[in-house]
């Protein structure tokens, strides 16, 4: 069984983009918007600044009170849309429910939108366009198994979760490689037959050790973004690792795997839009 590893991608990522950098003027910069300070919100955005600044790109951290009104957290979030030195915004979810991202996912700008909060900013992953960016989560998927060689033409794969953050679109960047996919989701009758038929398994259903022994054959791929966390509070994904590991050709820990990947397409992403892709 192979492992597969998300850090050596990470790096490989990040060397690309160092060479960018390196060229520019002016390093990229990326906005994290942030409310409040939940733990799990720090957490990513210590490893997104770390990661930034392993490259020599910078991030502008805005961090405000969770009891902030609709009305100011909409101008301080148009503040960093007009920004002309931010080149991305990440815009830390889900809010507070006082707060509503209608406004944020409505009107942010193209090339600013580094995670595709707005849906009009994946109608090129739709049309097939292979520099459109996708969210960076799926983004994270493809470079994973495009960098260990995993071959995608003709395959069959099945994406469990339907999510517009991950599921659809991983589909659609997996039918743009000439995969063939099926979708399944909790309405899908024998789940666990569909992911046997499979050659490639994109797990990202949001529910922690779903995907069982039962769900898996010799010979498979599969791919774990879950991220969740179990009743010892440990970090866990969708599949219960051990028992499907020793199954399966190749899998993805959690953590370790397609999350480490996620801060450097976000890396990537906020380059190009400062280099005007």
């Amino acid at each position: 069984m192979t492992e597969l590893r998300g850090k050596p991608v990470s790096d490989a990522i990040v060397e690309s983009v160092k060479s960018q950098i390196a060229e520019m003027e002016m390093p990229p910069v990326l906005a994290v918007l942030r409310v409040g300070s939940r733990p799990d919100d720090l957490s990513y955005e210590r490893g997104i600044t770390k990661k930034f600044e392993s490259a020599g790109a910078l991030v502008k951290s805005v961090s405000l009170p969770e009891d902030i009104s609709q009305a100011d957290f909409d101008a301080e979030f148009d503040k960093l849309n007009n920004d002309l030195g931010v080149n991305g915004i990440l815009m830390m979810r889900p809010l507070p429910k006082t707060l509503s991202d209608a406004h944020a996912t409505s009107t942010i700008a193209a090339d600013k939108d580094v995670d595709v909060m707005n849906i009009r900013n994946m109608a090129g992953i739709l049309k097939g366009d292979k520099t459109a960016h996708a969210p960076a989560t799926a983004q994270a998927v493809i470079e994973i198994l495009k960098f260990y060689g995993i071959e995608l033409r003709g395959k069959k794969v099945t994406v469990i979760g339907r999510s517009l953050v991950i599921g659809k679109p991983v589909a659609l960047l997996l039918t743009n490689e000439n995969a063939t996919v099926t979708v399944c989701h909790t309405k899908t009758v024998n789940i666990a037959e569909e992911c046997r038929s499979a050659d490639i398994i994109v797990a990202a259903a949001g529910s922690a050790g779903m995907i069982t022994k039962d769900f898996v054959k010799p010979g498979q791929v599969v791919i774990d973004v879950g991220m969740n966390v179990d009743s010892e509070g440990k970090l866990c994904g969708d599949v219960r690792y051990d028992e499907v590991a020793e199954i399966v050709d190749a899998i993805t820990p959690v953590p370790g795997g397609v999350g480490a990947v996620t801060t450097s397409v976000i890396l990537k992403y906020t380059t190009e839009n400062a280099i005007g892709r």
